[in-house]
């Protein structure tokens, strides 16, 4: 994995430790993979089992639904056990159900359900250990290097979505529909031999405030967020700037693909490429943040970030279409690379250690439902009246997004807690 030195990941003349260089090497591996396996069970539904448009997207929305639901109670057991343990455990989960394809598809017995199942039973582990993984990463690094942290995760993240898709179809065309759902159970097991390798001594989380119901615990997530003033706008513009972008995703897809024309390879090109501006945006993220400080670029690049999307309404057919696609999905992803890692630095930086898990569990359970419901929505506004137009109007409430974003900086470490509920501690 280029860029990963596993012996210490030194940026900016200062080592990020061994330790973050195997949870980086872990993270990698596994991001590659689910990458290299993207739309594979949409392909497998339609290839292998005669699924229609109505069963894919059910495929679609049921796992997202599911797994988001599943992974709420999650949040508080997470919180107050080892970390890295409960990471490896997630890791083993989705190797478990990924396998279970090809030994299906191989035996003749794979299924719909079984497809549904699958899809849920990740989407529940991808996020309990995306909750554990914040909390290990905030443990391991020192906060002045947590953005640098992150930006090498967005960076990888981009990397992987460039490279892997084409890479993926690439491996089906050769090997068939479930290679790719292989190879992505294989590198969660890669992933858990990694973050297994950070070692160290992890002490377990001691419950700091009274104990509380079950409920109250699985309330305690959106609570915090939702009366932090450093958070909550935080929250509230990324559920929906997130969701309304994701939202046209298939409308555009349905566009080029039908009304304009376009082949595959061509659609495939036009997403591929401008992931090239997540790399370039996750390396200017902390020489920006150096030059004009974390929350002018915070805001600066999310004002940005939503200035692309109304372009889409306007692509033709042919080369200028395709380009103009290209143009705005760099600039889009260009400001995304540099938005992702400052947001998610500034929330780690908000959120106490003995809350990241629940917090980031609330956070991640919202967004997915958030982007599930804009996107059978927006479905439904695109039968109505067409998909450009549902691209267009997504374009035009994104431009007014920016009216959610922080109005001003908030110290790291303050906010409200947990205990009472009505925001002590606000800045």
């Amino acid at each position: 994995m280029s860029g990963v030195a596993v012996s210490g990941v030194v940026s900016g003349g200062r080592s990020l430790g061994r330790p973050f260089g195997w949870l980086w090497a872990a993270y990698a591996v596994s991001t590659f993979g689910t990458r290299l396996a993207f739309d594979a069970f949409p392909l497998i539904a339609v290839v292998v089992l005669d699924a229609g448009p109505q069963q894919v997207a059910a495929l679609a929305a049921a796992g997202l639904a599911a797994g988001a639901v599943v992974a709420v109670p999650l949040g508080p057991w997470v919180e107050f056990r080892r970390k890295r343990p409960v990471m490896v455990a997630m890791d083993l989960v989705r190797c478990a159900v990924l396998l279970s394809v090809p030994v299906a598809y191989a035996c003749g017995r794979l299924s719909f359900a079984q497809l549904l199942v699958v899809s849920g039973v990740t989407a529940a582990a991808d996020i309990t250990f995306r909750a554990a993984a914040g909390s290990c990463l905030k443990a391991l690094v020192p906060p002045q290097d947590l953005l640098r942290a992150n930006g090498r995760f967005e960076a990888t993240t981009w990397t992987a979505t460039m490279l892997g898709p084409p890479a993926g179809g690439a491996a089906i065309g050769l090997f068939g529909p479930v290679v790719t759902v292989t190879a992505d159970g294989v590198s969660h097991l890669l992933s858990a031999l990694g973050v297994r390798a950070v070692g160290g001594d992890e002490p377990r989380p001691v419950r700091t405030g009274p104990a509380r119901s079950r409920a109250g615990d699985l309330a305690a997530g959106w609570r915090y967020i939702l009366t932090s003033p450093g958070l909550r706008p935080l929250f509230l513009n990324t559920l929906l700037v997130n969701g309304l972008i994701m939202a046209t995703a298939p409308l555009l897809a349905v566009l080029m693909l039908g009304e304009l024309g376009f082949a595959p390879w061509q659609y495939g090109l036009a997403f591929a490429v401008p992931c090239a501006g997540g790399m370039l945006g996750s390396r200017l993220a902390g020489p920006l943040v150096t030059r004009f400080g974390e929350h002018r670029v915070l805001v600066g690049s999310g004002v940005l970030r939503v200035c692309w999307s109304v372009g889409l309404a306007f692509v033709g057919p042919g080369t200028g279409g395709l380009v103009l696609v290209m143009a705005v999905e760099f600039g889009l992803i260009a400001s995304a690379g540099v938005f992702n890692p400052v947001s998610a630095t500034r929330r780690l930086g908000l959120t106490p250690a003995d809350r990241v898990a629940r917090t980031l569990t609330a956070w991640t359970v919202s967004a997915k439902l958030s982007t599930a419901a804009l996107t059978a929505l927006w479905g439904l506004l695109a039968g109505l009246t067409s998909p450009r137009t549902a691209i267009a109007l997504a374009g035009v409430l994104l431009l007014a997004t920016p009216l959610l974003l922080p109005r001003r900086r908030h110290p790291l470490g303050r906010g409200p807690s947990f205990g009472s509920g009505r925001g002590e501690g606000r800045s």
